[in-house]
């Protein structure tokens, strides 16, 4: 019994001991000049590697902006395609006229219509508003402001306001809806697209300059199976689809 006892002092002075340690331990990084507010323990971060990250966020984060602001407009490339021209050794190329009159009906089924015909041709189109854009926009500002939140939080966790109290940095997302707003009230836009066409001189192959959105150069020269100059196409290995 007795020693039964006797463990239990033992073990309540080493708890106690204990206690003082991390007690101590708890004040040093308190005192510490690389100490941050909001972490405990007797790990510490540094002042620099903190103030740097959050340096690089607040650089990025005017990026959401961006995306949003974007969004109404198309992006503009200008690419350059080659097709079988009309003595292609194939057998099975072009003309410059039958191959204006495909590219026409391509467009023409996308809805962009013939402001002028001549040595380039220039189409117009309207793009209609998607929902499906505007609740993706919507959830990038909620996600992005969020961030924004959870590094104000850490940042000020002690500041105290007038009235309110201790603010409630993740109020902020309740904003987020107004990027699909920006974008919707924005209205449907016109998009512009311009094709120039020229052939080799034994007409062997077709020279295709197109300008315009991005989006639209990417699904016109797969359905109308253009190869891009100065690339070469590799078929797939199991035959499958590009």
């Amino acid at each position: 019994m007795h020693s039964i006892d006797h463990i239990n002092t033992i073990f309540e002075t080493a708890t106690s001991s204990s206690t003082v340690v991390l007690a101590d331990a708890v004040a040093d990084n308190l005192a510490s000049p690389d100490y941050i507010p909001g972490t405990s323990g007797d790990v510490t971060y540094s002042k620099a590697s903190y103030y740097a990250i959050l340096t690089l966020y607040g650089l990025s984060f005017p990026g959401l902006w961006s995306t949003i602001k974007r969004s109404t407009k198309a992006k503009v490339k200008r690419k350059v395609y080659v097709s079988k021209g009309e003595n292609a050794l194939e057998g099975d190329g072009m003309g410059l006229r039958a191959q204006a009159g495909e590219i026409m009906a391509y467009m023409k089924a996308n809805n962009y219509e013939v402001v002028d015909a001549g040595e380039t041709i220039k189409f117009e189109g309207v793009v209609q508003r998607s929902v499906s854009q505007a609740c993706f926009l919507v959830f990038c500002g909620a996600i992005g402001l969020a961030s924004l939140a959870l590094v104000l939080s850490i940042q000020f966790n002690s500041l105290e306001l007038p009235i309110i109290g201790t603010p409630n940095w993740y109020y902020i997302t309740l904003i987020s809806p107004y990027a699909g707003i920006y974008y919707w009230r924005s209205g449907d836009r016109t998009d512009e697209f311009s094709i120039k066409l020229e052939a080799n001189d034994d007409e062997t192959e077709n020279s295709i300059n197109v300008m315009g959105s991005e989006d639209e150069i990417e699904r016109m020269y797969k359905a109308l199976e253009w190869q891009e100059k100065g690339m070469i196409k590799v078929e797939p290995l199991f035959g499958g689809a590009e």
